[in-house]
């Protein structure tokens, strides 16, 4: 019996409210409270009102200090910080426009450069003459180094005059994986929002206090084999992971707006509106 019933609410998890969502966000275009794509991301940063800095933070025991960019709402009132995890790209414009969509939905986006020292002369992500040594550099970072300086990173966003003392983590592709693992992180996120990331293994599941939300493309199957497997572990050991996949729409469908004949960016108007209404909840 338990097993029958663990298997209909994975199945219940992995299926997701797709008509649920498309009511909510109505159809618009993309430009309508959603992320820049790839190709808008620069225009949208050299037209945004809101205010977006490059700073410098400190890492214990770490000389180089990690270039983070940290993009500002405008509100009246303190605001929920969300710590935004990179692709394996780097910090590049485009996630840096997605820190940019927070800040127009209120929060305060975060963004650590993580391969910050490890590029030419010491430099980060632009110091690299491509894009393929910035994912180089990613992939030989340790998981515990990355945790390292995520901590540093929190610490210091959990600090802001402008912050309400919560923090949430957002990532996408690799980033999407580290936001995953970074739940179980102490002391936790009060949320954890993952963007096509592949899952953490079994004994992270376990440590994992916060919720997680995790969004999916369909034609995705090296990130989707990971899916149900750490949904049936999370639902065993009765923690909160909801999921939603779309079908059609392929890896990496946030930046990648205009692909899939038009089913990353259907994938795209279901899950913004669902990671904000999210992070309003857990962050509020």
């Amino acid at each position: 019996m338990r097993s029958t019933l663990l298997s209909i609410a994975v199945a219940m998890l992995v299926l997701s409210a797709v008509a649920a969502r498309e009511a909510r966000t109505g159809g618009g275009p993309a430009s309508a409270g959603l992320p820049p794509s790839d190709s808008t991301a620069t225009q949208r940063l050299n037209t945004t009102p809101r205010h977006g800095e490059l700073v410098a933070v400190d890492v214990p025991g770490e000389s180089v200090k990690l270039r983070t960019w940290i993009s500002y709402p405008e509100r009246k009132d303190n605001a929920g910080v969300v710590i935004v995890i990179h692709e394996i790209f780097g910090l590049l414009d485009w996630i840096r426009g997605v820190a940019d969509q927070l800040a127009a939905d209120g929060f305060i986006a975060v963004v650590p450069d993580l391969v910050t020292g490890l590029g030419p002369g010491g430099g980060g992500t632009e110091s690299f003459a491509s894009r393929d040594s910035v994912v180089q550099a990613v992939f030989h970072l340790s998981p515990e180094e990355t945790a390292k300086r995520l901590d540093a990173t929190r610490d210091w966003a959990l600090k802001l005059p402008a912050g309400n003392g919560r923090y949430a983590t957002m990532g996408f592709c690799w980033g999407g994986g580290v936001s995953f693992r970074y739940a179980a992180s102490t002391p936790a996120p009060k949320g954890a929002i993952v963007f096509y990331g592949v899952s953490p293994d079994s004994a992270t599941i376990q440590k994992i206090a916060a919720p997680v939300l995790g969004f999916y493309g369909g034609d995705d199957a090296r990130v989707g084999a990971t899916i149900a497997p750490a949904a049936a572990q999370m639902v065993a050991l009765e923690k909160n992971y909801e999921v939603h996949s779309f079908e059609g729409a392929g890896h990496g469908f946030l930046r990648q707006q205009s692909g899939k004949d038009g089913a990353n960016l259907k994938a795209t108007q279901q899950a913004w509106p669902r990671a904000i209404e999210f992070l309003r909840k857990q962050l509020k």
